[in-house]
């Protein structure tokens, strides 16, 4: 099986989860983090989803599943090891036309979900096409250990230059090269060590008044 690899834009979709354990919980939070609408169906729910659901940043629907709760949704997710039941939901899912993922049947679903690496706006995604779960997460570790928690403010900081060049009506090829500049500047060892007097005289050297870090990393 070839996968093909796609970064989705979850942000207010609506989106179905079936089961309440360890692993729904998992994933109704990173879809959270996500910007999804997420739903929650399951007669029981762990302490995270019932919290999240008193605070109304999810909706949760104590009971069993039904056919009707497949409507309108963008993406399901099956967190549920009964047979049975994820018949029904990937028969439901192809009449509603929906894209849905098994957990413990990768292979039945439409999709899979790659082994991943958050820093920030920094996603690295790993899949073996579900030849070698092992394989993807000692990669995840060594990536993990390559990227640090320094890339979440060091891609904060380029974005809002990039930002500000561009209303500044900054050519983009020359923003381009200039971003390279701070790169190339040591701008992520001086992020990493949290040197901002280092980060300031960077900017300026590169860019000239007006970019200081503080004021950049508040940036919107």
């Amino acid at each position: 099986m070839q996968y093909y690899p796609v970064y989705l834009d979850m942000k207010g979709r609506p989106v179905l989860v079936v089961g309440g354990g360890a692993v729904g919980s998992r994933k109704a939070q990173t879809l959270l983090r996500a910007g999804a609408r997420v739903t929650v169906v399951s007669p029981q729910a762990t302490e995270a989803i019932c919290g999240l659901a008193a605070e109304g940043r999810l909706t949760w629907h104590a009971r069993p599943y039904r056919s009707s709760d497949m409507a309108s949704m963008f993406l399901v997710f099956s967190a549920t090891d009964d047979r049975g039941l994820n018949s029904r939901i990937e028969a439901d899912a192809a009449r509603h036309h929906v894209l849905c993922n098994f957990a413990d049947q990768p292979d039945r679903g439409h999709f899979i979900l790659p082994s991943l690496v958050e820093r920030g706006d920094l996603l690295i995604s790993i899949s073996t096409s579900g030849k070698s779960p092992a394989v993807a997460q000692r990669l995840r570790q060594d990536l993990e250990a390559q990227f640090g928690e320094e890339y979440a403010p060091f891609l904060q900081l380029l974005g809002a230059v990039r930002q500000r060049l561009i209303e500044r009506e900054h050519a983009p090829d020359e923003h381009r090269k200039a971003l390279g500049r701070l790169i190339d500047g040591g701008l992520l060892t001086l992020v990493k060590a949290g040197d901002i007097h280092g980060i300031n005289t960077l900017l300026q050297s590169e860019l000239g008044d007006g970019f200081d870090a503080e004021r950049l990393m508040a940036y919107p």
